[in-house]
């Protein structure tokens, strides 16, 4: 994937003041965004795929357990002195609207990228970005298509089953994430806010908001059962999201 001639300007802010509480096993002594995949903090990884297709701009939002996030962030080698990213202490508790709203300032006065610090794709961040352009709207959400969790029975008309289909590919769209937005966007964003409820709802009532739909790999690390699935993609030298030189990022 070719890196966007825009994206060394483009802040990326990144959510990961969560708890991770479905991550028990994992977060009860660090921050959700701190668990490994292949020896790797997820934070590390979402990072990568950004900075691998040229951002250079990264500003964590961070909360709970927040300076173990920036003991990481400061220990780390990123392997290119261009890479700047700073965190931004939103508060333990605050949704994830308020911690975008508490952080407007640090985003400047123009198009910014924001996404999740658990969620990894093969996504093609230019053509996203070239999409949000060309729609012109207040913001830019990528969506998805999940997979079942579940295989599923075929059914005939005469109530029989004909077969079984393993976890099928579903036919909706989901919020995956790897938002473009525009400052117009924050207007929509409180403090109080949850970023997945009422700005993102009155974008869309508004018109304000754009889909764009990536058809490749996408994951979500929401559950112990996600951690270890990604963990497997990696250690197996196949995972999809990777975008980037594994020795040049100094992987694990």
């Amino acid at each position: 994937m070719a890196a966007s001639p825009l994206a060394a300007e483009i802040p990326v802010a990144i959510l990961c003041g969560g708890r991770g509480t479905r991550l028990r096993e994992e977060t009860h002594a660090i921050p959700k965004a701190l668990v490994e995949i292949g020896g790797k903090p997820i934070l590390w990884h979402v990072i990568h795929i950004y900075a691998a297709q040229g951002f250079r701009r990264f500003v964590l939002l961070t909360g709970y357990l927040g300076e173990m996030i920036e003991d990481f962030v400061a220990a780390e080698d990123w392997g290119d002195e261009s890479v700047e990213i700073v965190c931004f202490d939103t508060g333990q508790d605050t949704p994830t609207g308020g911690r975008v709203a508490l952080a407007r300032g640090a985003l400047g006065d123009s198009t910014f990228c924001l996404t999740y610090a658990d969620g990894v794709a093969d996504i093609d961040l230019g053509a996203l970005l070239e999409f949000h352009s060309d729609k012109g709207a207040a913001a830019t959400m990528t969506v998805v298509r999940p997979y079942s969790q579940w295989g599923i029975a075929v059914i005939d008309e005469h109530d029989h089953i004909s077969g079984f289909e393993e976890k099928p590919r579903l036919d909706y769209w989901i919020n995956g994430g790897f938002f473009c937005c525009e400052p117009a966007f924050c207007d929509w964003v409180a403090e109080d806010s949850v970023l997945e409820r009422e700005p993102l709802e009155r974008a869309a009532a508004e018109g304000e908001l754009a889909a764009y739909r990536h058809h490749g790999f996408w994951d979500c690390m929401d559950t112990y059962k996600d951690a270890v699935v990604l963990n497997d993609l990696w250690n197996a030298g196949g995972a999809p999201w990777q975008v980037w030189d594994r020795d040049e990022a100094g992987a694990a």
